[in-house]
């Protein structure tokens, strides 16, 4: 987790209050961030990944004056508008095909700030943008470039320009095998004929994202008065997200924010958006796990100590907290608002004796023989990606879609476990091979007989991903897997799209269908960009128990 240096004055100072070393130790952890020390005038605060809004020392102390009852309730920004222009080509659609942009003005910035600024898109790089995976950040100083700016995509053989503290022109190929941020990132560009380039109205080139600024256009010093922001990804919200963070960083340093129209062809954005959302609070839910009796005047004012407004039973939530996804999220800070320190233990009056789960214990002995034989164990989530889910396996499945999504990423609840697997493998090109690894999850498929409509399965989902992985090693590990827990099987030719004809097979066991084996078609492999041989089986581990 990213650890932040606070200065213990400046953050007294802005807090209006004298705190003793103590004090402040006690008030941080209880915030819900971990307190690694304080020496001298300098505090170290460990950020959990799900709070990027405080990687910043400006936005700690937002958080923390609020916490302290100093500057309560939803904070304002305002947003001028500039009527400056993005244009974003059809060329990145497949290359990265998203940005948000915003404009900031009237900065004053000294050496530490400059400082501050890199420590910020570093710590929001490696935590929120997952090291620059699902966002890369670009500033740039305006007075080295001229409006509107473009973001298209050229083929890489045509692409050159100075990258950032470099003394000479580089190709696109140049950088990621020379430059140490280009090493560092070329996996992320990797399998591509074309790369993202933002390009400014004279042509000249700002940066290759998500790899690196240049050194001409991209350098912000001292002198700099207004910068460009933009942030570029593979989804419009999360880099809206993340502009926010940064552009209210921005504002707390004094600078002033300016919107810009993002043109997507005939569809025209205005990014930044910092109107809050307004999230419904059920008070008698929020008492009710947190054992208390709250009215709902105690209730807003403990939402403004952690930063929201409230109004007629919904919180606001302020545009910079990506962490808040369900009123769960606005009962646990009511909690950190409250004081854990205050919430009173209780003995149960119900008296009984623990026990592990019978099938807690199955699904322990069947990770256990998979770990045995040298496989990882990983943990994929139940949402998932419906184009994962059907189309990039080859198969059309009734998936159950989310009714109001909050990222394209995960819209649907999983059908089936391998897809899961196939998208971590594809995440990992850059490691080395062999990758055998499995997971123990739940499915979810429609089924009219139950309350909810939806029937719950849990699945074993194994996959051997190497350059001599074949179906005879697949089967080796269902073989050593069956023996151990003493069942025997039945292995049947069988056809499913996802797999390679004459190399899939299906698994019955006591008269019940449980799995499909086999060794994945290269058309599959070919959809994740994977480009070593992978053999796979799903096995129902629910019907295996019964």
């Amino acid at each position: 987790m990213p650890t932040i240096k606070l200065n213990k004055q400046v953050l007294l100072k802005k807090l209006g209050k004298k705190l003793s070393d103590d004090e402040l130790k006690d008030r941080i952890s209880y915030l819900g961030t971990d307190l690694e020390s304080i020496e001298g005038d300098q505090i170290n605060v460990e950020i959990f990944p799900d709070r990027p809004d405080m990687l910043s020392e400006q936005g700690f102390g937002r958080a923390f004056n609020s916490f302290m009852g100093k500057d309560v309730g939803l904070k304002k920004y305002k947003v001028h508008d500039s009527g400056e222009k993005v244009i974003i080509d059809k060329s990145v659609k497949k290359v990265r095909p998203y940005t948000a942009c915003a404009i900031v003005k009237n900065l004053h910035l000294t050496d530490e700030n400059i400082k501050e600024l890199i420590r910020i898109q570093e710590k929001l790089h490696a935590s929120f943008c997952r090291n620059r995976k699902r966002a890369a950040i670009g500033i740039y100083p305006m007075e080295k470039i001229k409006l509107p700016i473009y973001f298209k995509a050229l083929p890489r053989t045509k692409i050159k320009f100075r990258p950032l503290e470099s003394r000479q022109e580089m190709t696109a190929l140049q950088m990621l095998s020379r430059h140490k941020a280009g090493r560092e990132y070329a996996h992320l560009l990797e399998g591509l004929d074309e790369y993202p380039l933002f390009i400014d109205s004279t042509n000249q080139i700002l940066s290759m994202p998500p790899i690196i600024n240049s050194h001409l256009t991209g350098k912000v010093t001292e002198k700099t008065k207004e910068v460009f922001i933009e942030c570029s990804g593979f989804d419009f919200r999360v880099q809206s997200q993340c502009l926010n963070i940064l552009i209210t960083t921005f504002a707390d340093m004094g600078a002033e924010i300016y919107s810009m129209d993002l043109y997507y062809g005939a569809k025209k954005l205005t990014t930044p958006d910092l109107s809050s959302r307004k999230m419904k609070l059920d008070l008698k839910h929020a008492n009710k796990l947190l054992g208390l009796n709250l009215k709902e005047p105690q209730v807003k004012k403990l939402l403004g100590r952690m930063g929201y407004g409230y109004s007629k039973g919904k919180a606001l939530v302020p545009a910079y907290r990506v962490d808040v996804l369900h009123q769960v999220d606005l009962i646990e800070d009511i909690a950190i608002a409250y004081g854990y320190e205050n919430l009173e233990p209780e003995i149960p009056r119900i008296a009984t004796t623990a026990d592990e789960d019978k099938f807690e214990r199955f699904k322990n002995k069947i990770a256990n023989i998979l770990v045995g034989l040298g496989l990882m164990g990983v943990n994929t989530y139940h949402l998932a990606n419906k184009e994962h889910q059907t189309k990039k396996m080859g198969v059309e499945i009734d998936t159950i879609e989310l009714a109001n999504p909050t990222t394209k990423e995960y819209d649907v609840l999983r059908a089936w476990m391998i897809p899961s697997l196939m998208h971590v493998l594809g995440e990992n090109l850059h490691n080395e091979y062999p990758q055998n690894i499995f997971d123990i999850g739940t499915i979810f498929k429609r089924n009219k007989t139950t309350e909810t409509g939806v029937e719950e399965n849990d699945r074993l989902a194994v996959a051997l991903c190497g350059p001599d992985t074949d179906f005879t090693k697949i089967k080796q590990v269902l073989d050593y897997l069956f023996r151990c827990i003493d069942i025997k099987y039945e292995v049947e030719e069988a056809e499913h799209p996802s797999f390679i004809e004459g190399r899939v097979a299906r698994i019955t066991a006591k008269g019940k269908k449980v799995a499909y084996i086999g060794e994945i078609h290269p058309k599959i492999l070919q959809n994740w960009d994977i480009s070593m041989p992978v053999t796979a089986f799903e096995l129902n581990l629910s019907e295996l128990l019964d």
